[in-house]
């Protein structure tokens, strides 16, 4: 069966590390929600999609979390589709943006008839896939979602991606970057940049931000 094949029911996929963190994800959307209520800058890695592309550009926001950058994107003009499986996330983003499409699914089960169902296009300028949604995959599905993914890109589109190489949350996984470029080529993308954040500052070893497109 192809690490892409439309025909696997949400069902059937592995459970992620996110799943399998149980209490310990709870924090993360009322920690994001008092940052928003603060005032604090919560969409660095938005402002850095937005230059990828051009006004009125297609873009899939793969774990979504609680909407934040989801959310920014489509008010800076572009036609937003959120991906979440974390139902109570999903929740959170539909009524704090009540504007952003938000679709309760894993990427894996992300597909072209299902973003279309949902009122979306079915392919993308661009996939935004932060926040170290790469770190709390299910275990060995690297490969089959960055394909996934890469499989939604329209022609000339690209993923914009990142997560902690160290100090990152405690349940997700470490994700070396010569392992990540291993698996991002099995998955037929290459690397067009590599980042330390989402201000473009120098390589280093405690975040990697990445652009890929396909190879």
């Amino acid at each position: 069966m192809s690490p892409v094949d439309p025909a696997v029911p949400a069902s059937d996929l592995p459970p992620t590390r996110w799943a399998l963190s149980g209490p310990k994800t709870v924090g993360y959307g009322a920690r994001f929600a008092e940052m928003i209520e603060r005032g604090d800058d919560v969409v660095g890695e938005a402002r850095l999609a937005d230059t990828l592309v051009g006004r009125d550009a297609r873009i899939l926001d793969a774990g979504a979390g609680m909407g934040r950058v989801g959310a920014h994107l489509q008010a800076s003009g572009h036609q937003v589709v959120a991906a979440e499986p974390d139902l109570a996330l999903v929740e959170q983003a539909r009524a704090t943006y009540p504007e952003l499409t938000v679709v309760p699914l894993e990427i894996l089960a992300l597909t072209s008839e299902a973003l279309t169902a949902a009122g979306g296009p079915g392919e993308f300028d661009l996939v935004v896939c932060v926040g170290n949604v790469l770190t709390f995959l299910a275990e060995g599905t690297e490969v089959a979602v960055l394909a996934r993914l890469g499989s939604l890109l329209a022609p000339g589109g690209r993923i914009l991606a990142g997560f902690h190489l160290s100090g990152g949350p405690a349940t997700a996984r470490s994700y070396p970057p010569e392992e990540f470029v291993t698996d991002a080529t099995a998955a037929g993308l290459g690397i067009v940049h590599r980042f330390g954040g989402y201000d473009l500052r120098p390589v280093d070893d405690e975040y990697a931000v990445w652009i890929l497109a396909a190879s």
